[in-house]
Parts: structure tokens; sequence; C-alpha cells
């Protein structure tokens, strides 16, 4: 999610570590915690039962005929850009959502970000296309009262869709302890990265707080909203330890990385024990060697303090490693029949690649499926187009063999 997480009144290099650090998203931010924190946690709670109806498309028996996620996905990030020439722009959005459901075969799309015109004119292009709307917005660093302000709207519009025939899961935001002022200490994201980092912080009131904003968030979404309701948490239920009895699907940012197969069924299955669908709500890695053990923070490979920023150390650009983890996770969902995943992220425009120039390759630090050049690297203004990476081409051969027939008949 692109956002501006920083105060830029700050010192130079402030503003740009905040537009570095937005840019990456904090992907999987439980990853930096640190296992000195995480051997604190406390035990996650046992398995509750649904206050409400099991949302269309749960739990599935798993007989033959059912096999496989109910939904597949790419996270399509909107936000307001670094530059003038990255600012979200309507036409290249329709041309976006045209190739991932055209070329990509996925049947879901993450509408994500802020902004609200942004949002419901991305999710009005999903619903248009036919595909399953995710709607996702996410607002960070300012007052909750916005916050919520922010999420109704948003819901709002997402219920308008529904009404008139669309398919629309609504998720109240993402890892909200990250994001959301006063519930880890910090005045920006930078701080409270920090503050977790250092154990600077109380867990009992850090989950107190968190606990409270997350029941008002999901009280919001009921009130404007009346499809399945879902949030986007971090991986590690000990840290956020989400009440899934608020939602109708559990969702979980995973970036784990595992060297067997097994590793990642036996983790997985932690989130199932509430009866629930299961929706992995962003999965990736960056485009580096190495990239998947580093997890949700391989975007930290970037020095953003050197202007222009420059990828740290020997790291060498590898399409493929990106490629191999994401079919090698996908077909771990598939295996489980979970109810749906979602790739992160189609395009991260305020990375660009340089093919000749790896130092300044800032696409390594990406999760993007495509990689954007900019018709003029050195200039902020200058317009770019993205080309395909390894891991598109792969992920669309997965997804395409799932599609029907009919799921291509949606109108140009």
């Amino acid at each position: 999610m692109t956002q501006n997480t920083g105060k830029t009144e700050d010192t130079g290099q402030r503003t740009a570590d905040v537009a570095g650090i937005s840019r990456a998203r904090f992907m999987a931010g439980a990853a930096a915690v640190g296992a000195g924190v995480a051997a604190v946690l406390p035990a996650a709670p046992a398995a509750a039962g649904s206050r409400r109806e099991q949302a269309p498309g749960g739990p599935r028996r798993r007989g033959p005929e059912r096999r496989g996620l109910t939904h597949r996905g790419m996270v399509y990030t909107v936000g307001a850009g670094e530059t003038p020439g990255t600012a979200w722009s309507e036409r290249r959005m329709r041309g976006d959502i045209r190739v991932i459901a055209h070329d990509l075969h996925a049947d879901t799309v993450e509408v994500t970000g802020d902004g609200v015109e942004r949002l419901t004119a991305t999710a009005d292009e999903v619903a248009e296309r036919g595909l399953h709307v995710w709607l996702q917005p996410t607002l960070g660093d300012v007052p909750e009262k916005d916050i919520l302000e922010h999420l109704a709207e948003t819901g709002r519009h997402g219920e308008r869709l529904r009404r008139q025939g669309a398919r629309v899961t609504l998720a109240v935001g993402c890892e909200f302890w990250l994001f959301v002022p006063d519930i880890v200490p910090g005045a920006d994201v930078l701080e409270r990265i920090e503050n977790l980092r250092k154990g600077t912080f109380d867990l009992v009131r850090m989950q107190r707080r968190l606990a409270a904003f997350t029941t008002k968030a999901a009280g919001v979404g009921r009130s404007v909203f009346r499809g399945s309701l879902s949030y986007a948490a971090a991986q590690d239920p000990a840290f956020e330890n989400v009440d899934w009895n608020l939602f109708d699907i559990v969702g979980i940012d995973y970036y784990s990385y595992f060297p067997r197969r097994a590793q990642y069924v036996n983790e997985l299955r932690t989130f199932l024990r509430w009866g629930k669908p299961l929706a992995i709500t962003e999965f990736g890695t960056c485009t580096f060697a190495g990239a998947p053990e580093q997890g949700g923070m391989g975007w930290d490979v970037v020095d953003y303090g050197k202007t222009p920023p420059e990828i740290k150390g020997g790291v060498v650009r590898s399409e493929r490693v990106q490629a191999a983890y994401l079919t090698d996770v996908l077909d771990v969902f598939e295996s489980m029949n979970l109810y749906a995943a979602m790739a992160f992220e189609f395009v991260t425009p305020d990375s660009p690649h340089r093919p000749d120039d790896p130092r300044y390759d800032l696409d390594m630090a990406s999760y993007a499926v495509v990689k954007p050049l900019k018709d003029r690297p050195d200039d902020p203004g200058s317009d770019w187009h993205w080309e395909p990476k390894q891991a598109f081409h792969a992920l669309a051969r997965q997804y395409g063999r799932h599609r029907p027939d009919a799921a291509y008949k949606n109108p140009q």
C-alpha cells in the first residue's frame, strides 16, 4: 500500500526514509518485531464459534468435487503516488484491471490503499469486469475518527456495488497496530517499527488498544455493509491476537519461508481452528536471490538515506526466484482448499527497474509482478510503462488452469 506515512517537514533523510518504507508497505509487519519480542508473546486463544452465519463459499467439504482455492487474486494498491509521474491515473488503472482479468486470469482483485475516490473508482472497474471485489480501505497516521470515516464511506460504496449484483467482500483494514496511532507508541510508522524492534512498548497495553480499535472498525463495517466482512492481520496470531468472531473470513498477510512444504501446511492450519474461511490477503516476495528468506522485510535491501536511493551490497536480481516462491506457496494454498489468495502486488510505480544500472534497480526490492520502466530514468516526472516479470507469467499459468471458459466472456 502506498501511503503518506511520514512527516515530510522533517529532514531530507527522514523524508527519503519515509517514502521508501511507504513504498514497501511494511508487508508482514510482525517480521519486524524480531525474535526477542516474539519470545514473550502469549499463547493464541482457543478456537471459538462464529456469532454470524458462515460466509458464502466458506469452509468446504474436502471431497474431490471441490478442490483448490475458491478465489485467486491480485492486490492492486491505489495511492497518491510519490512523484507527479507516478500519481494515480484512472486511465492506467483501467488498463491494469483489464490485464489482471484477461491476461493474468485472476478472478479477484484486492483493491487497497487510501483515498475514497481512488478506491471506489477502482472497485467499480473491477466489478464492471465481472471480478470479485475485495475492498480494503487502508488509511494510516491520521486520527482514529478519520480512519473510521474513510472506512465507512468506502464500505457504503461497496454495499451499493453488492446490491447491484457485484461480488464484494469488505476488509475493514490492514494490520491496525502498525498504521493506527496510539496502539504502538510512535508518531508515525517508522517510529512504531523502531519501538517494536527495540521492545520499547507494553505488549498488554498494545493488544488491549488493538482489540478495542478492531472492534470499532468491525462495528463500522457491519453498519454500512451487509456482505462478508474480513480484516488483514499479521501472520503471528500471538502478536496480533484478533478476535475472529468479529469477522466472517479470516484474513492473513502471509510472507513465511520454509524449506519444506509440510512446514507451510502446519503453520497455516493454525488459522483454520476458527472454523471460518481463510483468505491469504497478501503473499509474495521480492525480486532477488535470497528474497524469500527475508519474508516481509525484503524491501530493506534499499538504502533510502542516499540520493537517489540505491540497492545495498551485492544483491543479485532474480525474477526466477520470485516466480518460484509464488508458485510454490500457491500450490500449498491450493492443496489446502483455502478460500482465497491474493498475490502482492500488481505494480509498484515508485520502484522502477533499471536494467542498465543494478545499483539503482529499485524493482529488486519490489514485490510486484510487473516492472516499471521510465522513459527518462533520472526524471521524477518521466512517463513510464510496465513489463511483465517471470512471476506474472507463472501466476497467469497457474490461475489460468482454474478459470472456466465462461470467465473470459467479460465485456471489453
